[in-house]
C-alpha cells in the first residue's frame, strides 16, 4: 500500500503558477548575465549589424524557455492521455509520481482518485451480482418447486385422463401429455441455467461438461472440451465467475456466432487458471453490451483479466485468465 503523501500547502494552480515563473525568471536572468559578461553591446539607436546578435539572442531565450516548460509540463501530457483512455471496467494503468516536481501532487491526486473509483466500482459491482444470484436462485426455487410441480401435477392428472379416456381421445390427451412433459423439461432447464446446482454438489468440471452438453443439445455445433481435473482451489466465488463467464460465452456463440466448432478449455498456465471459449463463428467487430460489461464486472470481483478478441481467421476468443498463488513444494 502506498504510503499517503503529505497535502501541499499550495493548490496545483499555485505550484503550476511558481513553476512557470521560476523558468521564465532563470531563462531571463541567464540571458542577463550572458549579455552582461558577453563584449556584445546595445546602440541607440540599434545598428543593422547589432540586429543579428539580438535576434539569435531572442531566439536562444525563447528556445531554451519552450525546452524547459516542454519537460516541465510533459506529465500534463501523459495525465491526459490516461483520462481519455481509462477504462473502470479493465485494469487501469498509473502515472509514475516521482520526477514531476509540483506536478506529483496532481499526478498523486489523479491515481488516488482511480483507486477510489475502482474500489468504489468493485464494490458496488459486487453488491449488485450478489443480488443478481440470490433474485436467480428465489426465482429457480419458484420455477422447480410451484410451476414444476404444478407440470407434475397435471401430468398426473393427464395420466389417470388416459387411462379413463376412450380410445378416440387417447392420442390426442398422449399429445398433450407430452406437450406438457416438454414443457416441464424446460423449466428444469431454466431452473438449473438460473441456479447451477450442481457447481455446489459436483463441482466446477461437472457443472462445465453439463454447460458444454445443454449447448450441443440447443446448437449444431460440435463442441471440443478439455477441461484439466487437477487444478488448484479456486474458491466458490472464482469457480462461480468461471461458470457465469462460460454460461453467457457459450449463450452468445449459440444466439449470434453461427458456429461450427466450438473449443472449452480450462487449463493451469503459467501466469494461472485460464479459461477459453473459442468459436470459428463470424466473428468481426465486438459490441460490448450488457452481457460483455457483465462479464468483466465479474471478472474484476476475482482479480482476473478478460479479453475478448476476433482472430484474423474469424471466430471470437474468450479468455479468463485467474490468478492463483504458486504452489509450494
Amino acid at each position: 500500500m502506498n504510503e499517503r503523501r503529505p497535502v501541499s500547502a499550495r493548490s496545483p494552480a499555485q505550484a503550476l503558477f511558481r513553476r512557470l515563473v521560476l523558468i521564465n525568471g532563470l531563462v531571463f536572468t541567464l540571458g542577463t548575465l550572458i549579455l552582461a559578461v558577453s563584449p556584445a553591446t546595445v546602440s541607440a539607436p540599434v545598428l543593422l549589424t547589432e540586429i543579428p546578435v539580438l535576434t539569435v539572442g531572442l531566439a536562444l531565450m525563447l528556445t531554451a524557455n519552450a525546452v524547459l516548460l516542454r519537460r516541465s509540463l510533459a506529465p500534463l501530457g501523459a495525465l491526459t492521455a490516461l483520462m481519455q483512455r481509462v477504462d473502470l471496467l479493465r485494469s487501469s494503468d498509473r502515472l509514475q509520481e516521482n520526477g514531476n516536481g509540483d506536478l506529483t501532487d496532481v499526478v498523486a491526486t489523479f491515481n488516488a482518485m482511480l483507486d477510489r473509483l475502482e474500489a468504489e466500482r468493485s464494490t458496488a459491482a459486487a453488491h449488485a451480482l450478489a443480488a443478481q444470484e440470490g433474485e436467480r436462485q428465489r426465482i429457480a426455487r419458484e420455477l422447480h418447486d410451484e410451476i414444476g410441480q404444478s407440470l407434475t401435477v397435471v401430468l398426473l392428472g393427464l395420466k389417470r385422463a388416459v387411462d379413463r379416456a376412450p380410445k378416440e381421445l387417447c392420442e390426442e390427451l398422449h399429445a398433450i401429455q407430452e406437450t406438457v412433459r416438454s414443457s416441464l423439461d424446460e423449466v428444469r432447464q431454466v431452473a438449473r441455467r438460473l441456479r447451477p446446482g450442481m457447481l455446489e454438489d459436483l463441482g466446477l468440471i461437472a457443472s462445465l461438461n453439463a454447460l458444454a452438453a445443454d449447448f450441443a443439445g440447443m446448437s449444431d455445433a460440435q463442441v471440443t472440451r478439455r477441461l484439466e481435473s487437477h487444478l488448484p482451489e479456486l474458491g466458490p466465488d472464482a469457480e462461480l465467475v468461471v461458470y457465469r463467464i462460460a454460461q453467457e460465452s457459450l449463450t452468445n456463440v449459440a444466439r449470434h456466432a453461427r458456429a461450427s466448432k466450438v473449443e472449452l478449455s480450462l487449463c493451469r498456465q503459467p501466469d494461472g487458471v485460464v479459461l477459453r471459449i473459442a468459436d470459428d463463428g463470424r466473428g468481426g467487430q465486438i459490441t460490448e453490451g450488457a452481457g460483455v460489461r457483465g462479464m468483466r464486472e465479474r471478472a474484476l470481483l476475482i482479480g482476473a483479466r478478460l479479453s475478448i478478441t476476433s482472430p484474423p481467421g474469424g471466430g471470437i476468443t474468450v479468455q479468463l485468465t485467474i490468478p492463483v498463488r504458486p504452489e509450494r513444494n
